[in-house]
């Protein structure tokens, strides 16, 4: 994770999500993380509700789920269905092997002690980082399919022009489908823009969308989701 330029997306850097029960030790790094290239954002606690954390656009979450969990396991487990595809990499603060394996084992896709080795974390980051984005390059659920590097979009074997925002506002729903993603997620992570500008361009982007993906075939994948967002189904209901 040297640089932006060798684990970015385009000009955009990745966005690694974090979580530690301890501010001053999120704080370093987050500090560490955004020194090696990426951007940072550390998540509120999970006491106050995990919305915030499923409507958030990162490429990788990052934890410490052994202070502040009566069952850590379990901790993991559900920060693995809030990340989806996208890597879960669990940090101890004793380096502990029973800790690392109790992560493993629940469903992270690395675990390692954090406060005395910051480079081979930030090593471990960028790995898992390259590998996701290689991974990435092709979404899909059921009958769709989304190739991010060609842009091109089909379902049911049917070419599917888009613009460049209805690929990007697909393309964000597909990374979690059957999971609503709110406007201000959305507006974050297709305008890069972090505050309600008053309009109504997710509206009109999104039925636009639903114009070219769900009209006319034989059951719609894009719903809205009453006071959630915007959800892409896998599966008709």
């Amino acid at each position: 994770m040297a640089s932006s330029g060798e684990i970015g997306e385009g000009d955009r850097k990745l966005l690694v999500a974090i979580y530690h029960p301890l501010a001053a030790r999120a704080e370093r790094l987050r500090a560490a993380i955004e020194a090696a290239g990426c951007e940072a954002l550390i998540l509120p606690p999970h006491v106050n509700g995990l919305r915030f954390w499923s409507d958030s656009c990162f490429n990788l979450l990052l934890i410490n789920p052994f202070l502040d969990w009566q069952e850590p396991s379990e901790f993991v487990r559900l920060m693995r269905s809030i990340a989806g595809s996208r890597p879960l990499m669990i940090v101890s603060d004793q380096d502990s092997f029973d800790e690392r394996m109790i992560a493993l084992g629940a469903g992270a896709d690395d675990a390692v002690g954090w406060t005395s080795n910051l480079p081979e974390v930030l090593a471990r980051i960028a790995g898992l980082l390259r590998r996701s984005r290689i991974a990435a390059g092709r979404l899909g659920e059921g009958e769709l399919r989304i190739d991010l590097i060609d842009r091109r979009v089909e379902r049911a074997g049917r070419l599917i022009r888009l613009p460049l925002r209805e690929f990007d506002l697909l393309a964000n729903l597909a990374r979690v489908p059957d999971r609503p993603l709110s406007r201000a997620a959305l507006l974050k992570a297709v305008w890069r823009i972090d505050f309600d500008p008053g309009t109504n361009r997710v509206e009109v982007h999104m039925s636009r969308l639903r114009a070219k993906v769900d009209r006319g075939f034989d059951w719609p994948m894009l719903h809205t989701v009453k006071g959630q967002g915007y959800t892409l189904r896998s599966r008709p209901d």
